[in-house]
């Protein structure tokens, strides 16, 4: 079963567009980024996905339930913006009420496992009007997670917590996804974090959902790679594929050569011992093959510039020890 389905969801403020047209799907277990600016839509597209807030069009569903305006379901657990906290209730009493209030038959046990789990035990019995922000969330998570919901949706869910409660709050969330099949939906802007734990990314720009990216794809493209330029492409492709026929060779669309990990090419299998060659070893070996090349340089990019990049911006690429070399014939 589908755990989380949203259909051509927009939402309108004063003849605005906030979220346009946004469908996207999760599966049980699966940790879901989304990622944007400030004022992307991502808070607006949450609050619609959780009930709070009406669709001007589209449809939800949850665990194959299609909700209706402002409908919420049993299956789903919610920490958007600010925490639903009576600040003067202890932490323990926050939770016993929506446990009981959701009708859960061992309430004060339900209770008692959700406080431990955020790492709340501490702070049990304190009033929440004394909490600081990270201890706040601590407990809007904790309210997200009672009855064992089978879908989180969650925004900036580490803000404010200090690094001990960022990595308790992260293993618990994979914890869920992995021995439980919660499927989780993140907003957040610490993408090192994300990094971590999502499966899967979303980025919404002006509201709109304009890609989706998985782990892995992520991966290859923030992998450290070294670039070759030559005005000679063809000819050193096949020269570098000839002395290396177990590495990933691509050229570009600006005609510079990417020169892949370790590991087997399209064309060919790995083989024992293989790796990606250094700079100095391609460099040397399209020189004695009397091949020009005008730039060899390591080409970086982390997981911040991707996504700044992927949502609109001009975070620049890092070429480290880009050094360009001009000549003809043999020079190299």
């Amino acid at each position: 079963m589908v755990a989380l389905t949203c259909e051509n969801l927009s939402r309108s403020f004063w003849g605005k567009l906030v979220v346009d047209g946004v469908s996207l799907t999760l599966a049980p277990g699966e940790i879901y980024g989304l990622v944007g600016r400030n004022g992307a839509g991502k808070s607006t597209l949450l609050k619609m996905l959780a009930g709070y807030l009406a669709p001007s069009s589209g449809r939800v569903k949850i665990c194959g339930e299609v909700l209706g305006p402002c409908q919420t379901s049993a299956h789903l657990g919610c920490l958007i913006e600010q925490p639903a906290v009576n600040p003067s209730l202890s932490a323990f009493q926050n939770v016993m009420v929506r446990a009981l209030a959701q009708g859960l038959p061992n309430a004060k046990e339900a209770t008692a496992e959700v406080v431990r789990a955020v790492g709340l035990d501490p702070a049990l019995r304190d009033r929440a009007g004394r909490f600081s922000l990270g201890m706040k969330q601590r407990l809007g998570l904790a309210l997200a997670l009672v009855g064992e919901p089978q879908v989180l949706l969650l925004d900036e869910p580490f803000n404010g917590l200090d690094p001990e409660g960022v990595c308790l709050v992260r293993e618990l969330l994979v914890n869920l996804a992995e021995t439980r099949q919660v499927a989780v939906l993140i907003s957040s802007h610490v993408l090192d974090q994300l990094d971590r734990m999502a499966t899967r990314y979303g980025v919404i720009r002006e509201g709109r959902l304009v890609c989706e990216v998985t782990t892995d794809q992520v991966a290859a493209e923030c992998t450290d790679y070294l670039c070759v330029e030559t005005p000679d492409a063809p000819r050193a492709l096949a020269v570098l594929q000839q002395r290396w026929p177990a590495v990933a060779f691509t050229v570009m669309p600006d005609d510079a050569i990417r020169v892949g990990a370790r590991g087997a090419s399209e064309t060919a299998p790995a083989v024992a011992g293989m790796e990606a060659p250094t700079a100095e070893e391609v460099g040397r070996v399209l020189l004695e093959a009397n091949v020009s090349v005008s730039g060899l340089y390591t080409h970086s990019r982390d997981i911040e510039e991707y996504f700044v990049a992927l949502m609109g911006g001009t975070a620049p690429v890092r070429e480290e020890g880009k050094e360009g070399r001009e000549g003809g014939g043999g020079n190299a």
